[in-house]
């Protein structure tokens, strides 16, 4: 580029030096100078009338021809746009390879943009949400899918959990919404049929606890003829009295399990809006403390219980007393005896807190994501000695979520577990006491 600029600017100035060399010897040197000037620049703003002409032109024309610096301009411009073209060219093709892509995926994928209106959307939103692209681009999306269940979840901006919600588009299906946030500000809703899922997963609830139901009239009747035989047969047959023991033993066992299915599956199928209430939280806990106090004879536990007297939250009273039990239990059951086990009840900026600390073997941290899960047991040896029906942690989260808290657990083997229920601060009251005040 370099080398053609220095030969136009040569080129100009030996003309200059013609003209004006021309013009001296005719006694006017500025004449001749302008003589030989004026053309050049007629001949430059051709040039540059030629250039815009092409600009402005279909971008397939091929540029005017020229030399020099002019000709390498309109080459370099001609090659740039070439290179530019084929970008474009690449990009749409990307583009329509991903429209492509998305608009094979079953699943509804929307964009919105910082506002939340409606920006893009593939076929399956088309089908499942009932978008229409004629008249719903651009539109508030609250606007179009009304549910206060879905607005809520959509104005929360918080996305950890996923919301399942009926169509409002079609009776009997359940859609699954998964919002993620990107950019500036723009979201990505992911909406999927989760209808078979939904049912396979009513079915289950409904089979849970139909069966836990119907099992509580023959067990009744167990139990009955078993304190019956071992109130009048032992003393006739010692021999069966061990045999009617172990038998008592399981049938308890049993009892305990069928109770725990009964209550989970309520919890997991009772979808109302619960009318929570002030508990006083620190009697509750003193309560299942003194009753941890009781079951710690055979253990012998160092127990204590740390409380913020002034701390109550809203909340379901019976379920809380189940959650909060069951933490206890667990840690009376499953540390080695002689261990020092701490209750906590105590608030932060960040929220409420029931805490139930040991200082046992502990847990090895790859168990922890499942412990909630029905029936997992971290040790299968220590669940069969302490007869736990392996449901308590599953039944503590379900009173947390009715509560929009959640459980963390913290435990390192030979370190002990903390268990920990964190509850929104939202959820606080002012004590009983002050609010007669």
């Amino acid at each position: 580029m370099f080398k053609e600029w220095n030969i136009e600017l040569n080129q100009f100035i030996i003309l200059v030096i013609i003209g004006a060399i021309g013009g001296w010897t005719l006694g006017y040197p500025g004449v001749g100078v302008a003589l030989v000037s004026v053309p050049y620049c007629l001949w430059m703003l051709i040039r540059t009338r030629d250039l815009a002409r092409w600009l402005a032109s279909d971008d397939t024309s091929d540029p005017p021809e020229s030399t020099g610096l002019w000709g390498m301009i309109f080459d370099n411009l001609y090659q740039q746009n070439r290179v530019f073209k084929n970008q474009i060219s690449n990009l749409h093709n990307i583009i329509i390879r991903a429209q492509q892509s998305t608009n094979a995926i079953q699943d509804a994928v929307v964009v919105v943009d910082p506002q939340g209106n409606l920006e893009w959307w593939n076929d399956a939103g088309t089908h499942l949400l009932g978008f229409k692209l004629k008249t719903d681009r651009g539109q508030a999306l609250t606007n179009l899918l009304r549910d206060p269940r879905f607005i809520r979840y959509f104005e929360s901006r918080n996305y950890q959990r996923p919301l399942e919600i009926p169509s409002a588009q079609q009776a009997g299906v359940f859609l699954q919404f998964q919002i993620t946030v990107f950019g500036e500000g723009e979201r990505l809703i992911v909406a999927r049929d989760v209808t078979r899922v939904h049912n396979l997963e009513q079915m289950r609830q409904d089979f849970v606890a139909n069966v836990s139901h119907e099992l509580r009239t023959p067990l009744t009747v167990i139990k009955g003829y078993l304190e019956t035989f071992m109130d009048t047969l032992q003393e006739d047959h010692p021999h069966l009295s061990r045999g009617l023991n172990r038998m008592n033993e399981q049938a308890l066992r049993m009892e305990a399990l069928v109770n725990d299915l009964l209550l989970l599956s309520r919890l997991e199928t009772d979808r109302s809006q619960h009318v929570m209430k002030p508990v006083g939280v620190p009697g509750l806990l003193k309560r299942i403390f003194n009753d941890a106090q009781a079951m710690n004879d055979s253990k012998q536990h160092n127990i204590t219980l740390e409380l913020n007297d002034e701390l109550d939250i809203n909340g379901d009273e019976e379920e809380l007393r189940s959650a909060f039990s069951n933490l206890v239990i667990n840690a009376i059951k499953y540390t080695p005896a002689g261990s020092n086990i701490s209750l906590r009840w105590y608030e932060d900026e960040n929220g409420v807190y029931m805490e139930v600390e040991d200082d046992g073997d502990g847990i090895d941290p790859q168990h922890l994501p499942r412990l909630t899960e029905r029936f997992y047991r971290a040790d299968q040896s220590r669940h069969s000695k302490t007869g736990g029906t392996g449901l308590g942690l599953a039944i503590v989260k379900h009173v947390l979520i009715h509560h929009n808290a959640k459980l963390e657990i913290f435990s390192e083997l030979g370190e002990g577990s903390v268990f920990t229920c964190h509850f929104p601060l939202k959820s606080r009251v002012a004590a009983a006491r002050q609010s007669v005040a």
